[in-house]
């Protein structure tokens, strides 16, 4: 996915003029939802969404509720679309044996969490779950599939970028208008600080944070960092903030499938400046093998303001899964 264009930020005149196209594209996303009929599982589904185009932090707070969810006593599975993967599905992730390239960065990090499917029918890889085990499902970024019926639904809105100039694709982020999406939102999961714009009122909001962990090691240590995600300058930051030195920064789009000559010319610049190579998780799956040894990953996970809060967002699907 390449960089989001910086007139999605605000309104302007270069997103008024692509206005009509995400007219078109909202109209179009509301009669897919019309005319679609949604397949109830015989499980409770969670889905874990978002509204804009990028990262919001979807994937820790997935990672965060498998956690909660298996400390339940209930045997959660994921399904991930497999964003650029290679194989088809529905398939179930095996980090011993397939690549980011076969199944798909995001869902190489659930699999260590939870059994994880990957598939873009959703229904298939739901059935295919539950056949295989799955006492409740965690539908990561389903937000906009009308195909399968979530008990709940969480919205991760990113504080600082919130939804951008609030309009849709291609005239800003949103994936649909706002107001359609927030409608089925069970509660917001609000990441960080918020912008002093973000308005989400008539919804109960979960505040939370992704926080390093080991970070302490980078402390006082010069590093070249690289990452591939939605927002490349929060990781610099990150790294800024647990004290580490950045001797270089060097944002790549997301999802961005690295090459060895890449890989080298990176090695070459920590190398000549005596610093450690540094990615994100997401990353780190999606370089090769032998480079993995090369660099190091910086681990986040999600910290709740209130995750009592949470977890009576999460009752009547618990309530449900345990019959």
């Amino acid at each position: 996915m390449p960089e989001a264009p910086k007139f999605w930020t605000k309104p302007g005149l270069l997103s008024g003029l692509f206005l009509p196209l995400g007219w078109g594209h909202a109209a179009l996303s509301a009669a897919r939802r019309r005319f679609s009929h949604a397949w109830r599982a015989s499980v409770p589904v969670i889905c874990v969404g978002n509204l804009v185009a990028g990262g919001a932090g979807k994937t820790p707070v997935s990672l965060s509720l498998a956690r909660i969810l298996t400390e339940a006593g209930l045997a959660p599975h994921i399904l991930s679309r497999g964003y650029r993967a290679r194989l088809k599905g529905p398939l179930q992730v095996d980090p011993a044996r397939h690549s980011a390239a076969e199944v798909g960065d995001e869902p190489l990090l659930l699999a260590r969490a939870a059994p994880t499917w990957i598939g873009a029918d959703r229904v298939a890889s739901a059935r295919a779950a539950i056949a295989a085990g799955a006492g409740i499902l965690l539908l990561d970024d389903g937000l906009q599939n009308p195909y399968l019926h979530h008990d709940l639904a969480l919205v991760v809105i990113d504080g600082a970028y919130g939804l951008g100039n609030g309009r849709v694709i291609p005239a800003g982020p949103l994936r649909e208008p706002a107001d359609r999406g927030l409608a089925r939102a069970s509660a917001i999961v609000l990441m960080g600080r918020p912008r002093p714009d973000l308005v989400l009122a008539g919804k109960t909001v979960l505040r939370a944070t992704l926080a390093p962990r080991a970070g302490e090691i980078f402390k006082g240590k010069s590093v070249i960092a690289f990452a591939g995600i939605g927002q490349p300058k929060k990781f610099f930051a990150t790294l800024e903030e647990i004290g580490a030195v950045l001797a270089g920064a060097h944002p790549f789009a997301d999802h961005h499938p690295y090459r060895d000559t890449e890989l080298a010319r990176l090695a070459a610049e920590a190398s000549e400046n005596d610093a450690a190579l540094v990615t994100t998780e997401k990353d780190w799956v999606r370089i090769a093998p032998a480079w993995r040894q090369r660099a190091s990953a910086l681990k986040v996970e999600v910290e709740w303001a209130d995750e009592a809060a949470l977890r009576r967002v999460l009752a009547p699907a618990l309530e449900r899964a345990h019959g």
